[in-house]
């Protein structure tokens, strides 16, 4: 008898899962909340055999499932997931799936911000000797590259894929860093952090965990962690780091030092990417890569998107497009990326409440004019104000005020907004290229 396996969420992951569920031999029930759905993606899916239902969770395709598959947005507080629980069917996310159906050993990536460009760097990094492509949270999900001849999976994890895991057990898990971030699907911060935090602990504990020294609650995080090999990135007093002195990046294992590329020679700027870099390392080492490889490979490494991204030089001005920047702390990386230079931030978009204190502090520091725009400007006016920040311009489309920081001449036109995108664009990618587009056009 076919076993019955239902799949949550008409997604990329979603149609992945179930699409390797039915080649695997199950018969798959896939189910979405969302009344308007791609009719294409619909009829793709009945086309290769996957009964598809939406607007609803009816009762006859979630009865006798073996177990569930669900996609990454869908939050435990949610009725289907309560509904699941409540009859007993395991529920697992489209990683988990794909790890217990390949030998090919996953490069696990987490952390609030950074991790998309340190998973696009360590599979380009690892891309000379071995085939080692990007998926997960960014990219392929991972069942899609099942049928594949790969040396690894590079897998980037969001908090939501990495509370669905059960079994996952990387051979390296990286974490980049810890900040207030997606509260309200976790239902608290600790609930946050533990949930990145599975991917490094207990039954699930990689062989080798990376995490950044300089982020404290990583470090505390990482001096309990008994299982696996552990190395800090940006300290230099442990026996396994990875750190920079005098403008060369060191990595250290055993307490033997390597020099491995100066600063002057990464593309990518900002504290915040040379622990990137310095993440990829790691990496790049413990897959046993030489040093020269690991170094040419930085050198030719170009920026994701949307991630303090150099757009162009136009009469002095350079353009960065920091799109992804979705909340204050991603932002903070971006402006603190600059020194003794005429900064324009433009900034805002929907709120996430969250606090802005250190925000405004590095504004105040780093930057010499505020654009504001979106839903955010009220609030986050009042807060730069209250921080002794006062030269601020308001302005309600993004274009003006592109238009109004080239009239301004500064060296540097920022767009890190500090918030989600939603009040003004269909996502953070629309934003960004919506920037992009518009300033190659002057």
């Amino acid at each position: 008898m076919t076993k019955k396996v239902l799949v949550l969420g008409l997604s990329k992951s979603g149609i992945s899962a179930a699409k390797f569920l039915k080649d695997s031999g199950y018969d798959v029930y896939l189910t979405e909340s969302k009344s308007e759905v791609d009719s294409e993606k619909v009829k793709e899916l009945q086309d290769y055999g996957i009964n598809i239902e939406y607007g609803v969770h009816s009762e006859s395709f979630i009865e006798n499932s073996q177990f569930a598959v669900t996609s990454p947005g869908i939050p435990p507080k949610s009725d289907i997931l309560k509904t699941l629980s409540a009859k007993k069917i395991p529920v697992i996310g489209e990683v988990e799936l794909a790890y217990r159906n390949t030998e090919v050993p996953f490069i696990a990536i987490t952390g609030t911000n950074g991790k998309t460009t340190t998973t696009a760097l360590v599979s380009h990094i690892l891309s000379k000797d071995f085939n080692a492509p990007v998926c997960g949270n960014i990219g392929i999900p991972p069942t899609e590259l099942l049928k594949e001849e790969n040396d690894y999976f590079v897998c980037e994890i969001s908090s939501y894929q990495a509370y669905m895991t059960k079994n996952f057990r990387p051979f390296i898990s990286c974490w980049t860093n810890f900040t207030p971030d997606h509260i309200d699907w976790h239902e608290g911060l600790d609930n946050y952090f533990d949930a990145k935090a599975k991917i490094f602990k207990d039954e699930q504990a990689p062989e080798y965990a990376i995490l950044n020294g300089n982020d404290k609650k990583l470090a505390d995080f990482a001096e309990n962690l008994k299982t696996s090999k552990v190395f800090l990135i940006g300290v230099k007093n442990t026996s396994n780091a990875c750190y920079i002195e005098n403008d060369v990046i060191y990595y250290k294992s055993n307490k033997h030092n390597e020099e491995i590329i100066s600063i002057k020679d990464c593309p990518l700027v900002g504290n915040h990417n040379y622990e990137n870099i310095m993440f990829a390392i790691v990496c790049a080492k413990l897959c046993n890569m030489e040093t020269q490889t690991i170094a040419d490979a930085i050198k030719t490494f170009k920026a994701p998107e949307h991630r303090l991204e150099k757009v162009r030089e136009m009469d002095g001005i350079t353009f960065y497009n920091d799109s992804k920047a979705t909340n204050p702390e991603a932002s903070i990386v971006a402006i603190d990326s600059f020194n003794n230079l005429d900064v324009t931030l433009i900034l805002g978009g929907r709120d996430k409440n969250t606090d802005l204190t250190q925000m405004c502090e590095s504004i105040n520091k780093h930057v010499t004019t505020v654009i504001l725009i979106g839903e955010a400007t009220e609030r986050f006016e009042e807060n730069l104000k209250k921080n002794g920040f006062n030269n601020i311009i308001k302005e309600d489309t993004l274009e003006n005020a592109i238009d109004k920081s080239i009239n301004l001449k500064p060296d540097i036109v920022l767009l890190s907004p500090a918030c989600a995108s939603f009040d003004m664009f269909k996502s953070y990618e629309h934003r960004g290229e919506v920037f992009k587009n518009y300033v190659l056009s002057k």
